[in-house]
């Protein structure tokens, strides 16, 4: 699943074609992709809006329209494309929207999970899925301080919560793995043990993975690129997710593999007691 880093780099590949481009028309042809309003009036409303600009907002794509924004989730396998209208449609290419340059931009969805909502602009923070957000990993009020009131209750393994999208967004599986690593912190440890200096910690290693991550253009992992042509190379940089059976950089140990919340993590037993 693309995690922040990459819908960053989708964003800004993005923002590159589409603004100050008109929709003229969409094709939907899966509509259970819309998730709000109901497929009919998500049409009706988004023709003839101009986009203006792409933000992101967790793992959210956010095209800003005149009078709505469009949110867009990739989930698992979700991607853009840019077509000509005359190109035919290929499989799994569930929504088409036409711009005024006779360019379509088309959605691709092979496990048909990704999820679109068109919401007024002036509500955009005010319901789901926005309002359900924790803190973007460079938000001010992201402190150690912040991460203890929120993780005082919580039993449930420190991988778990760095997993939840109300806490902390943008962070999934692949720099979950890579954080705790970093911050020689087992997965295992229940959130509400961990002092914060440690918590301290794992937000300076947040910013630092994500950051090289963008740098880099996002990691592929399987099927995902960032777009046509635009392929992440962080995978290169990881050093726990994925290397199961491989020596650890920093011990020598061997890095093991486990599932913690039904996701396979990755971790030192050495550096991550």
């Amino acid at each position: 699943m693309p995690e922040l880093p990459e819908v960053e780099t989708i964003k800004e590949t993005l923002k590159e074609k589409l603004v100050n481009h008109k929709i003229v028309d969409i094709s939907i042809r899966y509509p259970n992709l819309i998730e709000y309003p109901n497929a009919l009036q998500f049409e009706k409303q988004i023709i003839g809006e101009t986009i203006h600009n792409l933000e992101r907002r967790g793992k959210w794509i956010l095209f800003e329209l005149d009078h709505y924004y469009l949110l867009s989730h990739l989930r698992m396998e979700g991607r853009y494309l840019f077509r000509s209208s005359n190109d035919p449609i290929e499989k799994h290419e569930h929504i088409s929207f036409l711009l005024e340059n006779g360019m379509e931009l088309r959605y691709k969805d092979t496990r048909k999970f990704g999820r679109m909502h068109l919401i007024e602009k002036e509500k955009l923070y005010n319901q789901k899925p926005l309002s359900e957000l924790g803190l973007e990993p460079w938000d001010t009020k992201l402190t150690g301080k912040y991460l203890e009131e929120k993780l005082k209750t919580k039993t449930i393994p420190i991988k778990t919560s760095l997993l939840d999208q109300g806490i902390i967004t943008g962070i999934g599986n692949i720099y979950a793995n890579e954080i705790l690593y970093l911050s020689k912190i087992n997965p295992l440890k229940a959130s509400n043990q961990i002092p914060i200096k440690k918590l301290n910690t794992i937000i300076l290693n947040t910013r630092k993975v994500l950051e090289e991550a963008i740098h880099q253009g996002g990691t592929t992992i399987r099927s995902y690129e960032a777009s046509e042509g635009v392929h992440g190379r962080f995978q290169q940089n990881l050093y726990v997710h994925g290397r199961q059976n491989e020596t650890c950089v920093t011990c020598g140990s061997t890095i093991m593999k486990i599932t913690v919340g039904g996701r396979g993590t990755y971790y030192c037993p050495k550096c991550q007691k």
